[in-house]
This record gives C-alpha cells, structure tokens and sequence, in this order.
C-alpha cells in the first residue's frame, strides 16, 4: 500500500522569518560585541600593567580587576551563546557570573581602603558601603545558588 505523502509542516509566513533572521543578527551581534570588548579589555589591561611600574600595589589590583572583568565577559559570553543555541536560559551560570562581579567590587574596595593613604570620611564611608554591598551580594547569590543545587533540578 502507498502512502500519502506527509506534509511538510505549517508554512512559516515571510516576516516570521524576517523577524527570526533579525533576532538571530541581533544575539551573534551581541555575542561578538562581548568578545571584542573582552579583548580590548584584556589587551589594555595586559599593556597597562606593563607600562606602569612605578605604582606597582595600584598596578596589581588594576591588573587583577581587569582579568576578573574579562573572566565575567567571557563567562557572560559563553551563557549568552549557550542560550542562544538551545533556547533556553539557565540560572545558574548567571549567579555564578554575579558571584564574580561581587568578588570584582570587594577586590576594588578593600584595595582602594588599603591602597589611599588619605582618604576623606565620605570616601571611606563610600569604599567602606561598597565593601559591605559587595559582600552581601556574594553571600546571598553563594545562599542562592546552594539552594539551587540541593534542589534537584537537573535543568538549571
């Protein structure tokens, strides 16, 4: 016995796909957009570091919150592309990636509080809140993403 021929699926009006081609543009743009700047970042911070040995203390911090950056642009960049690719947003490397920039802020601010020899109260209080803002950040996003791991789901 012959069977019909199947159908090929419904049609997929012209501007749905016009619409698709455009969103698709618009994610690889942002994709290649956060390489290059990681690589920006990373290249400045690499010819910084080496082109300001009289400020070494200040250079080393600068030079490690410049990685950290490119560690957080990267790992933005791999979680963007991943979801892009599978059509689904995952939590978990995005709280990884607010853990990061909240280590970022407590590595600039206990630095910019140990670095100045003078600070003024309002700067100090400034650098001390950041301090605090950062930390809680860290702890409430490691809590989260604890929770996220005993809960069972596999799809996170």
């Amino acid at each position: 016995m012959v069977e019909p021929p199947s159908s090929p699926g419904p049609e997929i009006h012209p501007r749905d796909r016009l619409v698709g081609w455009g969103i698709d543009v618009v994610e690889y743009a942002v994709v290649i957009s956060l390489l290059v700047l990681a690589g920006v970042v990373l290249v400045r911070t690499v010819v910084g570091f080496f082109s300001h040995w009289g400020t070494f203390p200040e250079n080393v911090v600068t030079a490690i919150d410049g990685v950290l950056l490119v560690i957080i642009l990267l790992d933005l960049l791999h979680t963007v592309f991943t979801s892009i690719r599978s059509a689904v947003i995952p939590v978990r490397p995005f709280i990884v990636i607010g853990i990061l920039a909240g280590i970022r802020e407590i590595l600039s601010a206990s630095a910019h509080l140990t670095l100045s020899a003078h600070l003024s109260d309002s700067d100090y209080h400034d650098s001390l809140f950041t301090l605090m803002i950062g930390v809680g950040v860290v702890l409430f996003l490691s809590l989260s993403l604890l929770i996220i791991n005993y809960s069972g789901r596999v799809d996170q």
